[in-house]
This record gives structure tokens, C-alpha cells and sequence, in this order.
């Protein structure tokens, strides 16, 4: 049953950012620092070629717009440490691993189908160094991320697929709600917990992801993750993030349906010079064999800024492998190479090639796969 209170909280949230007598004011405006409400005006939009391989040949483009809110209660002087955000989201346009390529892992990390939802809407309260988040979250913001590997197109690079095809992850497009603890111990080590609801409604049962229901037969979804802010080599940056989840749900034959795994993610730069930094990311992945076909993950990834004397551009190649056991088309890597061109600070490009191994994305063996890409994002 769709809850009144989240209607009711909408509204409201709405209403206030529109009449607020702030003033409504774009994050990039160099007058956000100061006022308490802000917004932002995504779009993402790839242009997608499978060259050969895969189910077929064929060009198809695809979209992601996001309007996004958010209200500082400190800059508003009602409150310290209070923040809420909205974010809405509309996805359009093809399938290009469903329809062309007939990957495993998801060659655009924007692929969703025709949806017009609410993809996050949160409160968080800063207690000295802890930070309290309660809401519709996207798990992918704090855990499982890759700094690094936020660059590439390839979904596996955002959070490995052995997460996100293992259990119902509240992951892009389709979020659910949760609470979040944050303990910043010291400027080098960091705690973060989580609870998800366990089985979120599908898009079928709950098209503007504002049907919130709790259950029993939900189960729950727990994360842990330690972060390290330590570089391993002298003055320059580096991050260490080590992580678990668990997640049980009842369903019609089992009453009790568990699983979960562990993640080791890397982020750091190894050379820096001038103006131009050379990085390296990686994830590793295992969850239980016994419960899981796909129950290990590895990728690798260089990063390299400034190159050709162009300060803000970024230049990447990353490979990553899904293992999967126990069907019958098998494991599959995906190598992405990619440059992002910013044209100036609301605009980018970002021409991309992949080259996908063994897709096994469906029940049949295929050809590899040489997929193009031209992504355009645009920020206001």
C-alpha cells in the first residue's frame, strides 16, 4: 500500500525548494556556498555501436536525465550538521546489452529501460565524526566504490557485478530505502554501516520507486566497510577500502534465502608529475560458490590526467573479469579503453571502445564483441 507519508514528505520537500525564501540557486553558481538550497541539472547520453560479435550488429542511443535538490539546515540557520536531498530521474532510449551485445556485466552504466522515478530521497545529520543517513538510498554512493573506475562506461567498474548480480542491490535504477552510520575516526580511517530493506519492489509493482513497503519476507540487506586514506606510496593519494554484505529474505520454497560475499577495493596514484597524475584502481570480489555461479570478480585499471597538456582531461584503460561457473557459456572480461574531453566545466566528452570477451549475458555462446561509444554529459 503506498504510503501516505511519503507522499506527503514529497510534497512538502517540493514545495519548500520551490518557495523557499532562500532562494532557489544552481550548485555550479559561484553563490551556492552560501545559500541553503541548491539544485542540479544532469544528462548522460551514449551513443552505442556494436561493430561485431555479440547478438547482432547496430547503433542505438540512450539517455539518463537527473534533476537533483538538496537543502543545507545549517545554511538555512534552523539546525547544524542537517542535509536532505532529492534526486528524480528519467531513463530513455535502448537496450544496448540486452538487445546488441548480450553482455553479462552491462557495457553502459546507464541502461534501464523507459522510467521516469525517484531515485533518492534522504536525510543526514552530522554528529561531530559521526553521520546518520536515513532514507531512499543508492548503496553504490559509499559502498563498493571506485574513485578510479567512476570514469568508465562499463557497469562493472561502478560496483563489481558480483554484488550487484548476487543479491537485490538498492544500486542505479532502483533504490531502496535504508539507514547509514558513518564513523570518520581520523582523517585516515573510516567506518560505514548500512540496512537496506532486503527485496525492494520492482519497477512492475512500484513504477515511481515511491511505493515504500516493509515486510517479513523482505528480509534485510547489512553492509560493513572500512575505508583507509593512506597512501602506500609517500605524498601521494591513495585509498584502501575493504567490505562485507549479508542479505536474507523469505520467498514461496525456502523461508530462508542467504547469501552474501567480501570486496577489497584500491585507488592510488603512483606517479605524479607537473601537472599530470598516473593512477591505478583495483576490485576483487568473492561470494560463496555454493550459492553463487558468479562468485568471483577481479578488475585493473589505469587512469592518466592531463594529458596532452589539457589539465581536466582523463585518459583510461581497465579490464574486468566476472567468474562465472556452472552454465553453460562460462566467464567473461570486458576491456574498456576511454578518454573524456572537457570541453568546459558543464560539458564533457567521452569517446570509448570495449572489447568484450565470451559475453554471457544469455544462454548461448557468442562471438566476442567490439562495442563504440560516444558519451556527452552535461552538468548545470
Amino acid at each position: 500500500m503506498k504510503s501516505k507519508f511519503t507522499l506527503f514528505f514529497l510534497i512538502f520537500t517540493s514545495t519548500v525548494l520551490l518557495f523557499t525564501p532562500f532562494g532557489l540557486q544552481s550548485q555550479t553558481d559561484s553563490l551556492s556556498n552560501q545559500r541553503a538550497f541548491h539544485w542540479n541539472v544532469l544528462y548522460t547520453g551514449d551513443l552505442v555501436s556494436n561493430f561485431d560479435g555479440g547478438i547482432k550488429t547496430g547503433t542505438m542511443y540512450l539517455g539518463l536525465a537527473n534533476l537533483k535538490f538538496g537543502l543545507d539546515f545549517e545554511k538555512a540557520g534552523w539546525w547544524n550538521g542537517g542535509k536532505l536531498s532529492v534526486n528524480m530521474a528519467n531513463t530513455h532510449g535502448g537496450q544496448p546489452s540486452l538487445a546488441l551485445v548480450g553482455d553479462f556485466q552491462g557495457v553502459s552504466n546507464i541502461e534501464a529501460g523507459n522510467l521516469t522515478f525517484l531515485f533518492e530521497l534522504w536525510y543526514k545529520q552530522r554528529f561531530g565524526s559521526v553521520i546518520f543517513t536515513l532514507g531512499l538510498q543508492d548503496l553504490n554512493v559509499t559502498f563498493a566504490t571506485t574513485e578510479n573506475g567512476a570514469l568508465f562506461n562499463n557497469s562493472s567498474f561502478g560496483i563489481q557485478s558480483s554484488i550487484a548480480d548476487n543479491i537485490p542491490t538498492p544500486i542505479f535504477p532502483l533504490t531502496g530505502l535504508g539507514a547509514m552510520i558513518e564513523w570518520e575516526i581520523n582523517k585516515d580511517f573510516s567506518v560505514h554501516t548500512a540496512l537496506f530493506d532486503g527485496t525492494p519492489d520492482d519497477f512492475e509493482n512500484n513504477p515511481y520507486n515511491i511505493n515504500w513497503k516493509l515486510s517479513n519476507d523482505d528480509g534485510y540487506l547489512t553492509v560493513c566497510e572500512i575505508q583507509i586514506h593512506k597512501s602506500l606510496i609517500k605524498d601521494l593519494p591513495g585509498t584502501y577500502k575493504i567490505g562485507g554484505y549479508f542479505h536474507e529474505h523469505n520467498d514461496n520454497t525456502v523461508m530462508e534465502q542467504e547469501n552474501g560475499g567480501v570486496y577489497f577495493i584500491a585507488d592510488q596514484t603512483i606517479c605524479s608529475q607537473g601537472n599530470s597524475n598516473l593512477s591505478l584502481f583495483s576490485q576483487i570480489g568473492f561470494s560463496p560458490k555454493s550459492k553463487n555461479n558468479h562468485n568471483h570478480y577481479y578488475s585493473l585499471g589505469l587512469n592518466c590526467t592531463g594529458i596532452f597538456g589539457r589539465l581536466n582531461d582523463i585518459a583510461g584503460l581497465a579490464v574486468a573479469y566476472a567468474g562465472i561457473d556452472n552454465n553453460a557459456v562460462g566467464s567473461e572480461t570486458a576491456v574498456e579503453l576511454t578518454y573524456q574531453l572537457q570541453l568546459n566545466k558543464y560539458i564533457y566528452l567521452r569517446p570509448d571502445i570495449q572489447y568484450i570477451i565470451n559475453p554471457a549475458g544469455t544462454d548461448l555462446k557468442l562471438k566476442n564483441a567490439l562495442v563504440g561509444f560516444l558519451r556527452i554529459g552535461i552538468k548545470i
